[in-house]
């Protein structure tokens, strides 16, 4: 007659208490493994949100092509046209040109700032990754009709304008009036260029007071991060094409974080491979533990069969086993990484949550190591001759 499942569990409970060393290896080797896997999901998780937290900071990674030394024919608008045609996986691209003809520095109402000033094209917010917090954008009308209006950033805003609105007010740069139609987000372009506020009007105002229609460099945005080294080399060759007796140097705006992003990759792949080798070494000492307790048990085993145990109920007692010895092992190695990386994310300010969702791959990984383990020597547990276990007594 099978047993029922409470029956069945106590008697898993009281074969646990009975062994408390064999139990007590049997669960520090699953905490080892668990341990070992939970920590390399949390480096993992860690090391993403540390780079999403930095490129939050910074303009939308894109590529900057300076056109600075041609000789021979300009770089116009046109040409930035044809790049738009001619690379594939781009997301925008913008003509940018760093403003120092205007003079400085900007000015209202006997406030001052020093300002970076970008002429640009119309593309520029979404190459940038910018977006506009108060007032309006650049419409295509102040392109075609040359207006004298800015956009001014958070920081250049609170310099002139710490206790009032920007919009609609008259700024001065250099002796050229501008109208303020709106405030953007304040981002820094790279790791070292710490912003000092920033000023951008269209390119067609540019040109239409300097009187300069040559463009000084191109922001190219790819659709996908991955797609940056790939898009270098693309425009290197059209800009060789189009201007053969000319150089250019060309850079992104995240090089270091793409080279942190890989250092992470290495990191957690060679932490990922200790973990499984720990996992596997606690199924190892799982399946001779277990190996060692089916031996240990035969006389017991062979009692039970023969008062009406049938080989299920000895089967799923040695699974059971197992399984709450690697729930126990499992529960407690997800507690204490838990606690630990909360120590060192508070004591390195990184950024840290608990996810339930490595909790359960954690877990699960040990169910699976735990009772994989215990299942062959728990099918030999099963299949043992009562009449033959009994005289082994």
């Amino acid at each position: 007659m099978s047993l029922s499942s409470l029956d069945l569990l106590a008697l898993t409970f009281n074969s646990l208490r009975g062994n408390p060393l064999r139990s007590a290896l049997t669960t520090l080797g699953v905490f080892m493994g668990v341990a070992s896997v939970s920590a390399t999901l949390q480096v993992g998780t860690i090391s993403r949100a540390v780079i999403e937290k930095e490129l939050s900071k910074r303009e939308a990674p894109h590529l900057t092509v300076g056109l600075w030394r041609i000789k021979g024919r300009e770089a116009k608008l046109e040409d930035m046209e044809f790049f738009r045609q001619q690379l594939k996986g781009l997301q925008s691209i913008s003509a940018v040109n760093f403003v120092w003809e205007l003079g400085s520095p900007t000015v209202f109402q006997g406030r001052e700032a020093e300002p970076d000033i970008l002429a640009i094209s119309p593309d520029y917010l979404l190459t940038s990754g910018r977006r506009v917090l108060v007032g309006r954008s650049f419409t295509k009308a102040d392109f075609v009709n040359y207006r004298p209006v800015v956009l001014i950033d958070e920081i250049l805003a609170q310099q002139l304008f710490p206790d009032q609105d920007p919009r609609g007010q008259l700024i001065f740069t250099g002796q050229n009036p501008f109208l303020v139609i709106g405030v953007i987000e304040t981002k820094r372009n790279s790791e070292e260029d710490e912003p000092k506020g920033g000023l951008l009007m269209p390119m067609s105002t540019y040109s239409s007071i300097t009187g300069k229609q040559r463009i000084n460099s191109l922001w190219l945005r790819p659709q996908n991060l991955k797609d940056m080294k790939k898009i270098e080399a693309q425009a290197k060759a059209i800009f060789e094409q189009q201007f053969p007796d000319s150089d250019f140097s060309s850079w992104n705006n995240v090089d270091d974080i793409l080279q942190q992003r890989e250092t992470f990759e290495l990191a957690t792949r060679g932490l990922t491979a200790v973990g499984i080798i720990s996992l596997l070494i606690g199924g190892v000492g799982i399946a001779n533990i277990t190996i060692a307790a089916v031996m240990e048990r035969t006389p017991e085993i062979g009692l039970r069969r023969a008062i009406g145990a049938t080989r299920r109920d000895i089967l799923l007692q040695f699974i059971l086993e197992a399984a709450l010895l690697s729930l126990v092992g499992g529960i407690g190695a997800i507690a204490t990484v838990h606690g630990l990386t909360v120590v060192v994310a508070n004591t390195f300010k990184l950024p840290y949550t608990f996810k339930s969702n490595i909790a359960v791959l954690s877990l699960s990984s040990a169910l699976l190591v735990g009772v994989g383990a215990g299942f062959l020597p728990a099918i030999r547990a099963s299949q043992i001759d009562p009449v033959k276990a009994l005289r082994s007594e």
